[in-house]
């Protein structure tokens, strides 16, 4: 299957956040990809869902609110790994999802000069006026900071800043503030849309874990998976899809689009491989029909 066919991408990040496309940008790409769906999904910030509707729409694209909220796995199934859940459908003046991005927004605000002094303690002079020049107006995230050390030499790639300072588990991470799952998912119900966990590959679980992490979610309001994914193989996208359908839940996909903070992966498409049919669009906007009528 190829663009022509009428593919989706409801997981891209633009500049409001750390992609380097604007919100215009990223529609404009869009709609030059032939994709029939797409959502842009920052991390913790709706600006750029506003500043997308404010530049308008183009013809013949559905165009899907979101966000992607860090959460925390419940106690009994906490592995230390990050649980992402991705809002869609979401109301962006929404005054209670408002007041908990604002609560994640400070957190991430205090959490990178952190980051910044375990750099400088490892001997590498970054400066957070450096970064903060890279985010251009954005919200501060690691990817930045990963680009900054490029620009100064330390490192020869963003993978390699990752793969050596800023991934979970290198010297210069600093651990973050996750909502708890119940207010992450009430906060997305709230705001009128629909809660769907990203990427589940990347939580490093078992399947009976994972099986017990979604019955536990779903039994909050989780209503959706992400079984399409870039870093998912085919297997792991049947299996997931699977796992969704047993719950109850819908299959949703997106690419975790970047720009170039993440060139390896490209809109639509993903590393080159990736399909998401527009059905999977279509049953998730049938899903938030249900919620809105209240069924």
């Amino acid at each position: 299957m190829g663009f022509e066919d009428g593919g989706i991408d409801l997981h891209i990040h633009s500049t409001a956040s750390d992609g380097t496309l604007s919100p215009a940008g990223v529609l404009a790409r869009g709609a030059a990809l032939g994709l029939r769906a797409l959502s842009i999904t920052d991390h913790d910030t709706v600006d750029g869902v506003v500043s997308a509707l404010e530049s308008g729409i183009p013809p013949k694209l559905a165009f899907v609110t979101g966000v992607e909220v860090s959460a925390g796995i419940p106690d009994s199934l906490d592995n230390g790994q990050a649980l992402h859940l991705l809002g869609y459908f979401i109301r962006p003046s929404d005054p209670g999802l408002a007041s908990e991005l604002v609560l994640l927004k400070k957190a991430r605000a205090e959490r990178n000069p952190r980051i910044v002094a375990k750099l400088n303690a490892l001997g590498i002079p970054l400066r957070m006026e450096h970064v903060e020049r890279i985010a251009d107006g954005g919200q501060v995230g690691r990817p930045h900071m990963a680009a900054a050390l490029v620009e100064m030499g330390a490192v020869p790639s963003q993978e390699a800043a990752f793969d050596r300072y800023l991934a979970q588990g290198r010297p210069a991470y600093e651990e973050k503030f996750r909502l708890p799952a119940p207010r992450a998912i009430a906060a997305i119900k709230g705001a009128g849309g629909l809660a769907v966990m990203a990427h589940p590959g990347s939580l490093s679980m078992d399947d009976r874990s994972l099986e017990r992490l979604v019955a536990v979610l779903s039994d909050m309001g989780l209503a959706g998976m992400e079984a399409y994914y870039p870093g998912h193989t085919p297997s792991m996208i049947k299996k997931f899809s699977r796992m969704a359908r047993r719950a109850g839940l819908f299959v949703t996909g997106g690419t975790d689009f970047h720009g170039d903070n993440k060139p390896s992966v490209a809109m639509g498409s993903g590393k080159g491989d990736l399909f998401v049919p527009f059905s999977l669009y279509e049953e998730m906007a049938r899903a938030h029909a249900r919620q809105a009528a209240g069924a």
